[in-house]
C-alpha cells in the first residue's frame, strides 16, 4: 500500500471516529434532556407530613440535605463533626452529595481538571465518594434551594437510600477519607457505594433519592436542571 492510500485511509478513520463521538455527545445530550422533562410524580399519602429536608444545587451538583437529628436518626453519630475543621456542633442540617472519588479530591476547579480524571469518571473507571457540608440554616429559594417535606415513613426510605450509598466499616460506623481537599470548615468526605459514569452521575443520585422517598423527580437526569425544571413553577 502506497504512502498515500495509507494517509487517506488513516484520515478517514480519525474523521468518523470524531463524526462518531459528536454524535454520541448529541444523542447523550437529547436523551437526557427529554429524559429529565419526564415527570415522575410524587406518592399520595394520607399521613402527616414533619421531616423538613431541602435539595441544594450550586449550578451544576445537587445535594440533598436533611436534618442533622430526628427521632430516626441522629446523623452526627454517623459523620462526625470532628471530622471537618472547623469541629463545630452548632449545626442543624446536613447535606449529602455523591460523586467520583476523582474529580471531589483532585479537582479543587475546573481549570485543574486533567483528561484522566474526566476520562475515568465519564467511563466509570474510578471509586467514588460523598460529600457531607453541615449547615446551621438553609435558606430556600425557587433558584438553587428548595425544600420538601417528608412522612417519618418517607424519610425514613431516605435515611436507608443515603446509608446504603455509603460504605461502612466493621464496626458500622462511616469509612471517612482523610484529606485537605475540603471546600470550607463544615465538610468532609467518605467512602461511597457504586460506579459514577455519565449515565450515573451526581445529579442521577440525588434523583435517585428523591423517587426512594416518594418525592417529584425526573424519569433519570444526569444534570441538576433536570431536578430543579419540577420544582421551579
Amino acid at each position: 500500500m502506497s504512502w498515500k492510500k495509507t494517509t487517506i485511509k488513516t484520515v478517514r478513520i480519525i474523521l468518523k471516529s470524531i463524526a462518531f463521538f459528536i454524535l454520541f455527545i448529541l444523542c447523550y445530550l437529547a436523551g437526557a434532556y427529554t429524559m429529565s422533562r419526564i415527570k415522575v410524580p410524587s406518592e399520595k399519602t394520607q399521613e402527616k407530613k414533619t421531616v423538613t429536608v431541602y435539595i441544594l444545587s450550586n449550578g451544576v451538583h445537587t445535594d440533598i440535605v436533611v436534618p442533622v437529628k430526628t427521632s430516626l436518626i441522629d446523623w452526627s453519630k454517623y459523620v462526625l463533626p470532628e471530622n471537618t475543621r472547623k469541629k463545630g456542633s452548632n449545626f442543624s442540617y446536613l447535606a449529602f452529595g455523591w460523586g467520583d472519588k476523582g474529580f471531589y479530591l483532585d479537582t479543587p476547579s475546573w481549570g485543574e481538571l486533567k483528561t484522566s480524571t474526566a476520562f475515568n469518571a465519564a467511563f466509570g473507571l474510578s471509586t467514588t465518594a460523598i460529600h457531607t457540608t453541615y449547615y446551621e440554616e438553609m435558606n430556600e429559594n425557587r433558584e438553587n434551594c428548595i425544600r420538601l417535606k417528608l412522612t417519618k415513613k418517607q424519610y425514613r426510605r431516605l435515611v436507608f437510600y443515603i446509608l446504603s450509598s455509603l460504605q461502612h466499616d466493621q464496626n458500622g460506623g462511616l469509612r471517612h477519607i482523610p484529606t485537605d481537599a475540603v471546600y470550607g470548615d463544615n465538610d468532609s468526605f467518605y467512602e461511597a457505594r457504586g460506579t459514577y459514569s455519565l449515565f450515573q452521575t451526581c445529579n442521577s443520585w440525588a434523583n435517585g433519592a428523591l423517587k426512594s422517598c416518594g418525592q417529584e423527580a425526573a424519569l433519570w437526569t444526569a444534570f441538576q436542571g433536570g431536578i430543579f425544571c419540577h420544582y421551579q413553577h
